[in-house]
């Protein structure tokens, strides 16, 4: 329990998921926002942020609430909007540079063959070549450009040192695997669009991003969500979004979801190489996210670490095409209803641990399901309205009881 007169420190930490994790996180940020009363997310103490989790806690930490975050993803309801096709450009440059270096490539592997044939073997010699292969396939260098555009309006900043809250964005040094927090000391001085533009630059997809000598790349190559980095500052509460879990076909089979357009096959091999990778993706940082989240209980033992994230028969989050306006706008509306559904279904273990920092768990405004985030003519989905149902029925059991006992 918070010394009455006294505050938490309460830290914001999210993960990273590409353009469909970012709007994840928008919608989940907006139903906590809207129901945990004692909390404005524009004035955390600390933010956090990891690849597309640093695109939104860097807007987040400049001031830019979860609901204007929302209008500004899917509405193009603000001057600046982010269009994931931006993702989508091609490295020109670095191809460029990479087909430059294939003739001295070619003839310095060809003298190698000649000079012994007999013992050397053709692919061998010639395996130098591989260095001319990019090391990106499209160019990340719009996540720049539109933030620092975005930043330097409307009193927001580029700048780490002149936030009136503390920003981390954790990016992976490429040649020594070391993590990097980009807004600690030492690192304060790179401009937050560049610091997340190199936490974002996920390997195969986007070049590593060059800043001074060193090479970044995606944050999550070494942890999934980076919450100890709140931690050590001291935050005695850490609310964290993670977007991505790994999906369980056969329970979505169970609970089929009436909004989602897109049948789910009866095996994801079935969806081919994307999904493949996906589902192997996702498997391996949510393996590591709980490994850490046992680690943070150990480490630190009077703080409060408290999660959110899909449920693992969430089809509406693994398949929603992010590059359709459409799916945008329904993918930040479900995480809006399922994040409200999930704070009620929780409630019993929440509220104590809210408490503990002086934050109320509004019932009222979780009850009321008439809510939307995006429109007020959309009704909330079938699996929120029956989860919010079925706890209700489950108070009333328990009442009942009480009064027979």
């Amino acid at each position: 329990m918070v010394a009455p007169g006294r505050r938490s420190k309460i830290g914001l930490a999210l993960a990273g998921g590409g353009p469909v994790g970012g709007i994840y996180e928008v919608g989940a940020m907006a139903a906590l926002a809207e129901a945990l009363e004692g909390v404005d997310f524009t004035a955390f103490d600390i933010y956090v942020g990891v690849s597309s989790g640093a695109f939104i806690s860097a807007a987040v930490a400049n001031g830019m609430g979860p609901a204007a975050l929302a209008r500004m993803l899917v509405e193009n309801d603000a001057d600046a909007v982010f269009d994931p096709g931006m993702l989508l450009r091609p490295a020109v440059g670095e191809y460029v540079r990479r087909a430059l270096s294939v003739p001295a490539l070619f003839w310095s592997s060809l003298r190698q063959y000649l000079s012994d044939p007999w013992h050397l073997r053709l692919v061998e010699a010639f395996q130098g070549l591989s260095h001319a292969i990019p090391t990106g396939v499209f160019n990340n260098a719009g996540i720049d450009e539109l933030l620092s555009k975005l930043f330097s309006t409307g009193g927001r900043s580029n700048d780490f040192r002149e936030l009136k809250h503390r920003l981390f964005l954790v990016a992976t040094d490429l040649d020594t695997g070391e993590s990097v927090a980009f807004g600690s000391a030492g690192h304060d001085q790179v401009p937050i669009s560049v610091a997340v533009q190199a936490s974002a630059a996920l390997p195969g997809l986007f070049p590593p991003v060059r800043i001074g000598e060193r090479y970044f790349v995606d944050g999550a190559l070494i942890k999934t969500l980076h919450a100890s980095v709140a931690l050590h500052e001291g935050a005695e509460l850490v609310i964290c979004i993670n977007p991505l879990v790994p999906f369980d076909a056969r329970l979505a089979a169970k609970h089929p979801s009436p909004e989602h357009s897109t049948p789910v096959p009866a095996h994801l091999v079935d969806g081919g190489l994307p999904v493949v990778l996906s589902q192997t993706f996702r498997a391996i940082i949510h393996s590591r996210l709980r490994t850490g989240m046992d680690r943070y209980r150990l480490e630190f033992e009077g703080a409060d670490v408290v999660l959110f994230e899909p449920t693992r028969d969430d089809a509406e989050m693994f398949f929603t095409n992010v590059f359709s306006y459409r799916d945008r706008s329904r993918l930040c509306e479900h995480a809006y209803q399922r994040t409200r559904s999930e704070l009620y279904r929780r409630r019993h273990e929440l509220q104590p641990i809210f408490a503990r920092h002086a934050i109320h768990l509004n019932l009222g405004v979780l009850k009321d399901h008439s809510r939307s985030l995006l429109s007020h003519k959309r009704r909330p989905d079938l699996a929120t309205s029956a989860s919010a149902l079925d706890s209700s029925l489950t108070d009333l059991e328990a009442w009942l009881a009480a009064q027979q006992g």
